[in-house]
């Protein structure tokens, strides 16, 4: 899939709680295609301590209205000066980037999406291609609490949605993992987002329950290329670069300790 490296036009940027934006892009000529579970690689103009591009989950892309949405969490210098972008501004970015997500091979698979913090970013538009082709994903989205929760009226329009919240102020009380929906029902397929823990968990779950299962690591990424070797993964097939033949894996390609 050919990259390019774009100037974007930021269309909106949505304050949705007092840590996390959500920023709108276009580009005066047709984006590229891009799958869900790919990224791109921005940089961050004005800030002299930000040296390098940073890694964003392309959290949905349109080919009608033409835009990529990315959804930010602005804890560090060079995230909190995104969220300072405007309506009007110009957002460089390297995309689309990295493998994404196996959509499954019919709309009858039952297809379970879990994603805890800014880790549900690539399943919003994982979940929409879901849809498209006649399926309902069923998103099981993990918090905080439920001020942590992000796009939730989002989500709600695409699948079924289901949260846990670790002080119980929204939804069962716990992890994902904790959640009653998976003694309740059988799931084909299993995507995942998030803290490693968290998908270290839904691993073992899946695992132990024989599921397809696909998690998107989120490596400490530099280039997005392959050339700086600083997110390698240690897997069955030998050390690989998570920019490059992931974000997204299958655990079964994984060394973790299920």
């Amino acid at each position: 899939m050919k990259k390019k490296c774009l100037d974007l036009d930021v269309v909106s940027v949505e304050q949705l709680n007092e840590k996390y934006v959500l920023i709108k892009l276009t580009h005066d000529a047709p984006l590229p295609f891009m799958e869900p579970g790919q990224f791109v690689e921005v940089r961050v103009d004005n800030s002299p301590a930000t040296y390098l591009r940073r890694p964003i989950s392309i959290h949905f892309y349109d080919a009608q209205s033409n835009q990529v949405w990315l959804l930010v969490a602005a804890i560090g210098e060079g995230t909190r000066k995104l969220a300072q972008l405007s309506k009007g501004d110009k957002l460089n970015c390297l995309l689309p980037l990295g493998k994404g997500f196996t959509l499954p091979q019919s709309p009858a698979e039952r297809c379970l999406l879990v994603g805890g913090g800014v880790g549900v970013a690539p399943l919003l538009y994982l979940g929409q291609k879901i849809k498209d082709m006649g399926g309902v994903p069923v998103f099981l989205l993990g918090a905080r609490s439920a001020k942590d929760l992000l796009q939730m009226d989002a989500f709600s329009q695409v699948g079924e949605v289901y949260v846990t919240t670790e002080d119980g102020s929204y939804g069962e009380k716990g992890f994902v993992t904790n959640h009653s929906l998976l003694n309740e029902e059988r799931f084909d397929r299993i995507c995942c987002c998030g803290p490693k823990p968290m998908m270290v968990a839904v691993a073992r779950y899946a695992t132990k329950a024989d599921v397809v299962c696909e998690v998107s690591l989120e490596n400490l990424m530099a280039c997005g290329l392959g050339a700086c070797l600083c997110c390698v993964e240690k897997t069955v097939e030998g050390n690989l670069c998570v920019c490059k033949e992931g974000p997204v894996f299958n655990i079964k390609k994984l060394l973790w300790q299920l």
